[in-house]
């Protein structure tokens, strides 16, 4: 609670609000725009996601001779408002570089009013659609596709319990939700998994008995939860409070980060699996200087909504720099093929689709005795790397 109450009030002192945060630039200076959430379900992320461009803005301070400036864009989470306020920042203030995305309706309609407009999207959202069949050259990806996610988190855990044969999902009804339900799928049919049952849920809905109530019906063996952020952690802490994580095994497809676990808690962590893109114990030369650089400057740990963010601001600066340009077209191609040292380790922007290639993570949350320190919840039992081949993704790169 005490680091929640620190957060807060950096985020008021830092300007942060449920609207847009305007950075007037000069006609000399580069204006780069983050769109993401800062309003409705999903307003933690872009409070983080000001945090993580904001620390790299102003490490860089100018590229190419030209001073960093960036504008957060409150999406509100909406595809319709995110697609209108990015046409304005292009129409009224020139922004050609968009980093920083992180969900995956208002990405895939983004997506494609920026390259319309012949700028760049550096996203961290899930749909497999972005690095597939809406893929085109204007957009890159930093987070993972659902496909990987799944073959993160569920592959590993299927080889950990093999007698854990029952699986249970429940699901948010709109694109990340339904690509991660049909990858899951796949998977549970060729690893022999009967997949008991689905609930599907709305992007609105907190209360989750019904679905529990199902899925302890099932007599499942594990119970997946394939929502995310706020929903995924009303799901989960409604299925503890039902007893479930003494009748199955509890895996969250993908955790929203560490503000996650520090709104849950040890007693509800402790012992359920996470699928996570990021995670800040991470042991790279890159990732352990992000770290005490972030605890220098906001007296936090990173989370994923800052991380990623930080990571898509670092990739565009080193591109522009080996473009030695800041027009978007020399930009992207500096992008494409470029290999950098990330916060997972050696990355790399696949030509092809424009994924990047890096690791995914499964965590166990641990119990408050065992912590280590106060951001110590969860430990890192398996990494890896899980994609298509490009031939398999769909792109057709225009």
């Amino acid at each position: 609670m005490a680091n929640r109450r620190h957060f807060l009030k950096l985020s008021l002192a830092a300007g942060l609000a449920a609207q847009p945060v305007f950075t007037f630039a000069k006609s000399d200076d580069l204006l780069v725009a983050c769109p993401t959430a800062m309003s409705g379900t999903f307003s933690a992320i872009g409070k983080y996601s000001d945090l993580g461009i904001k620390l790299a803005v102003e490490q860089q301070g100018s590229v190419q001779g030209r001073t960093l400036k960036y504008r957060m864009i409150d999406t509100e989470a909406k595809p319709a408002t995110a697609v209108r306020r990015v046409q304005e920042a292009i129409q009224q203030d020139g922004v050609r570089f968009f980093p920083g995305a992180l969900l995956s309706a208002e990405s895939l309609a983004m997506s494609k009013e920026i390259h319309k407009s012949g700028g760049l999207l550096i996203t961290n959202a899930g749909a497999d659609e972005l690095t597939g069949v809406e893929c085109n050259r204007s957009t890159f990806r930093w987070a993972l596709p659902t496909y990987s996610i799944i073959q993160g988190s569920a592959r590993p855990l299927i080889e950990l319990l093999p007698q854990a044969k029952r699986w249970y999902t429940i699901t948010p009804q709109y694109v990340f939700g339904e690509d991660l339900l049909r990858n899951a799928k796949a998977l549970f049919q060729e690893k022999g998994i009967e997949h008991v049952g689905n609930s599907y849920h709305s992007l609105t809905e907190r209360e989750f008995s019904g679905h529990l109530t199902n899925a302890l019906a099932s007599k499942a063996d594990v119970l997946f939860l394939l929502n995310y952020g706020a929903q995924a952690s009303d799901a989960l802490r409604q299925a503890i409070s039902f007893g479930l994580k003494e009748k199955m095994t509890i895996i969250v497809a993908a955790a929203s980060g560490l503000e996650q676990f520090e709104s849950l808690g040890t007693d509800i962590c402790d012992g359920v699996y996470f699928g996570a893109v990021y995670w800040h114990t991470i042991d790279t030369a890159f990732n352990r200087t992000f770290v005490e650089q972030v605890r220098a400057k906001f007296g936090i740990s990173p989370n994923y909504s800052l991380a990623a963010p930080y990571i898509n601001m670092r990739m565009l600066i080193d591109a522009m720099d080996k473009a030695k340009s800041t027009e978007p077209r020399e930009v992207i191609g500096a992008l494409e093929g470029m290999v950098f040292e990330g916060l997972t380790g050696t990355e790399e922007v696949r030509r092809e689709d424009h994924q990047v290639l890096r690791d995914f993570y499964l965590i166990k949350g641990k119990s408050k005795q065992n912590m280590r320190d106060k951001d110590d919840y969860a430990d890192i039992i398996h990494s890896g790397r899980f994609f298509l081949a490009p031939e398999q993704t769909n792109c057709k790169m225009a």
